[in-house]
């Protein structure tokens, strides 16, 4: 039997409903740890399709939106259900498609879950304030009303909790949704848009339109029925996103790139610096926003925190994120694998030291995949290309540096504000970090890598939009206030 039987194909979701796409094509989903293997294939829709699916959104919003806010929390409690009833197919599903290992697929479907029922208790929240008037016969408050029908544009590397921590507060404050996933994790996407199916929410309520960038996002961009767009991705794209949104007059919401400094200072646990390091840089493959990049050590620990670093590097398991003892799954795509070895070909044409990794591992299994060993760099200057762009891969910049004024200057040094961390024990150095560091997620002795859904997240100069997401922060750009001012 051929892989193309043996494989499912995913349609659309628009009113409610499961839809081929108008353009009657498909696009195959590959794993990432056997290119042979076709996870299934999803639709390559049209313009058209895009259309339809914005008018069962723009129908459906005035019902939805006339819900109580527990109503619509009650929704999101069923959709919560559902996705943890069904957690351990999404989980692998998305280990096969995106290439990370099930244990991190595992947790990060559970934290959809999680999210979904944080904001169906949003439902049950004030949504505005009572203001003291100038009129004393006169009363004044505030409210907010839903911004209608919104864009959600997601990128693969959190193929359910990004979707999730955009929808869920999109909704539970009364907005319909189109959803337009990265292609690469196209089916893992169908399948939380079938939890939500099966939790009964209403048609048109939620729409999934799979599809290329060019066609469907830069659709949802300049589609005059798309009220807000939400997006997670590239600079390039997202810059994009923003001169659309800006020309229609549309709100729009970006969450981009990041190139995240860790300093370890000379008091630092270096166990812990070295083991957060690792964490924060290579699992998921260093394929987070938020992964650390560039490692900045103070001279005095410096040799020490390099060979306990190399030695727990080099002992990491590359594998199929399926099997049990892998530590770290493959590239999650040709293109992706490609970028990362060309940076990693940079370092070296640019002077830095390569200390291991960097090339395809040999093993059983890994001939198909599309692994890499990760990379360790030393003698990187600040101005190479691997210490100022997102690499989005298994790569890490060690830099010595001779005080914490040097570490701070240094790690300011990019576009990019995104995450930052410090390891030390002393109070002087976690204030001036926390004071001076040019990031949105700050973290003392802890990985970069780290997001709290219960918490503001976002970036500062060229990482994002400066709006935020996931918390109560949520409401700010999925909502407008509107000032009511009434008299007798």
């Amino acid at each position: 039997m051929s892989l193309q039987t043996q494989s499912k194909t995913y349609l659309n979701y628009i009113n409610g409903e499961w839809t081929a796409s108008s353009a009657n094509a498909v696009e195959a989903s590959l794993n990432p740890a056997d290119k042979h293997e076709i996870v299934g294939y999803i639709q390559n829709s049209s313009k058209e399709d895009l259309d339809r699916a914005v008018a069962a959104a723009k129908e459906a919003q005035p019902a939805w939106r006339k819900l109580s806010g527990p109503a619509r929390g009650d929704y999101l409690y069923k959709m919560a259900n559902a996705l943890e009833k069904h957690m351990d197919e999404i989980a692998e599903t998305m280990t096969r498609e995106m290439g990370k290992t099930f244990p991190e697929a595992k947790g990060e479907t559970a934290r959809g879950v999680a999210i979904l029922r944080y904001y169906a208790g949003e439902g049950m929240r004030k949504v505005g304030d009572v203001i003291p008037s100038s009129d004393s016969e006169a009363f004044m408050f505030t409210t907010r009303v839903p911004l209608g029908v919104v864009g959600v544009i997601t990128p693969w590397n959190f193929p359910v909790a990004i979707p999730i921590w955009k929808m869920a507060p999109a909704l539970v404050y009364g907005n319909t949704v189109v959803l337009k996933p990265a292609t690469e994790t196209g089916v893992t996407a169908a399948k939380i848009i079938e939890c939500f199916h099966e939790a009964g929410l209403p048609a048109g309520v939620v729409n999934l339109v799979t599809g290329r960038g060019s066609v469907i996002g830069q659709g949802l961009i300049d589609h005059p029925g798309i009220n807000g767009i939400t997006f997670t991705g590239s600079n390039t794209v997202g810059k994009q996103v923003g001169l659309g949104a800006i020309a229609r007059g549309a709100k729009y919401q970006l969450e981009m790139g990041g190139k995240n400094p860790v300093i370890v200072a000379e008091d630092a646990d270096i166990e812990l610096a070295v083991e957060a390091t690792i964490s924060g840089g290579l699992r998921s493959t260093g394929q987070k926003c938020t992964c650390t990049s560039r490692v900045f050590v103070q001279s005095a620990v410096y040799d020490e925190f390099k060979e306990k670093l190399l030695s727990k590097v080099k002992a990491l398991k590359i594998g199929n994120g399926l099997d049990a003892q892998t530590w770290m799954g493959p590239c999650a795509s040709e293109s992706q694998y490609n970028t990362v070895v060309h940076y990693i070909n940079k370092g070296i044409e640019e002077g830095a030291t390569l200390l291991c990794g960097g090339n395809k591992p040999e093993g059983e299994g890994l001939d198909n995949g599309f692994y890499i060993q990760p990379a360790v760099f030393e003698h990187v200057k600040p101005s190479m290309t691997i210490a100022q762009e997102e690499i989005f891969g298994p790569v890490l910049a060690l830099i010595k540096v001779e005080t914490m004024e040097e570490a701070l200057e240094l790690a300011n040094d990019v576009k990019f504000g995104l995450s930052a961390s410090i390891f030390t024990r002393n109070i002087g150095n976690m204030l001036s970090f926390i004071n001076e560091i040019e990031a949105g997620l700050v973290r003392i002795n802890a990985e970069s890598a780290g997001v709290e859904l219960q918490a503001p997240f976002g970036g500062m100069k060229e990482s994002s939009s400066h709006s935020r997401e996931q918390g109560q922060a949520a409401i700010e750009f999925f909502t407008s206030i509107k000032t009511v001012f009434v008299k007798a």
